[in-house]
């Protein structure tokens, strides 16, 4: 290659530049961030605004157990397909605030205090990430839960036992809370992550809430544009909500998913923490079909956050396209 007047010059200011550039850079460098800004995201359905607060995620290692009736290689390539590790599963978690006004209302709390401890901090973010929205836990009105699992009941108390919302009625459906409180039931559950379920479920609202709650039904409003939904199957008594707003509307899907890489791409898939596979895979294709037909808004509790979106057909499962980011409110 021939080298020019205009080449050599443009390599000589360089290599006097390069020292320079070099002593600027070592100037500016600054110690490496150790942790993200506090996870929340807010839009609007109507009059009400919804703010999305993230308590974290959970990452484990892929067994065989897993899925019940997919083989493990099916899902590694499932995973694999949707550009996520094929030997690794992540669960993410994403409690609700409304604010519809007049009524400050929590949908599902999380992990809890201690999961924070015993995660190091990669799940059980929802207190800190709540008042870091500008929320008083003392000045939230309602909390309603979806169904009892520990990801959605044990951010009910703080670390020290205590109520974590002092002030706020705890609703619950009415189906789920005749499940876990029977005692038949709790003599009846399987050794091992049932009969640990049913002893967290007890802590939880006889010991730390003193059955200080109110029991809610199916098809009825909840809170102030809040409908209960059934999506059984998960658990018993299930419970997912159509938020809405003069003309807008999102459907809250509680679990009627989990990640939706795999679950909504392939709906047919029964996760060991379905209660009754069968029952939840129903409701998962039912409340899809519906969403897609009537192009609503979906937010999943499991989704990679901040979890809001469309669900449309693709083949004999779906596919969930994000809402876009928005910068404004």
């Amino acid at each position: 290659m021939e080298l020019t007047r205009r080449h050599a010059l443009a390599g000589a200011a360089g290599i006097a530049a390069a020292p320079l550039f070099s002593a600027i850079s070592a100037n500016a460098a600054t110690p490496l961030a150790d942790k993200q800004a506090p996870s929340f995201y807010r839009y609007k359905v109507g009059d009400i605004q919804v703010t999305v607060v993230s308590d974290g995620k959970n990452v484990f290692k892929l067994e065989d157990s897993f899925i019940t009736n997919a083989k493990k290689e099916e899902v590694s390539a499932a995973l694999e397909k949707a550009f996520l590790p094929s030997d690794m599963f992540t669960i993410y978690f994403a409690p609700l605030v409304l604010n519809t006004g007049g009524k400050l209302v929590v949908i599902d709390t999380g992990n809890g205090a201690l999961a924070k401890a015993n995660s190091k901090g990669a799940n059980g973010l929802f207190a800190e990430n709540m008042v870091a929205a500008g929320f008083d836990p003392k000045a939230v009105d309602m909390v309603v839960i979806s169904h009892f699992h520990t990801d959605h009941v044990n951010g009910l108390l703080t670390a020290d036992g205590t109520p974590a919302f002092p002030n706020a009625e705890v609703l619950v459906p009415a189906t789920e809370w005749k499940f876990w409180m029977d005692d038949g039931e709790m003599s009846r559950a399987p050794a091992g992550r049932m009969q640990g379920l049913f002893k967290n479920n007890r802590n939880i609202f006889e010991a730390g809430l003193k059955k200080k709650v109110t029991p809610y039904e199916w098809g009825k409003e909840v809170a102030p544009g809040l409908l209960a939904v059934e999506t059984i199957g998960h658990t018993p008594g299930h419970t997912s909500y159509v938020l809405s707003s003069g003309s807008d509307k999102v459907f809250v899907q509680s679990d009627v998913t989990n990640n939706p890489n795999p679950f909504a791409t392939n709906p047919g898939w029964h996760a060991f923490f379905d209660q009754d596979g069968d029952v939840a895979e129903k409701t998962r294709r039912r409340i899809y079909d519906m969403v897609a037909v009537e192009k609503l808004q979906v937010q999943g509790f499991h989704y990679p956050f901040p979890g809001l979106g469309h669900v449309e057909k693709d083949g004999n499962g779906y596919r969930v396209i994000p809402a876009p980011w928005n910068p404004t409110i």
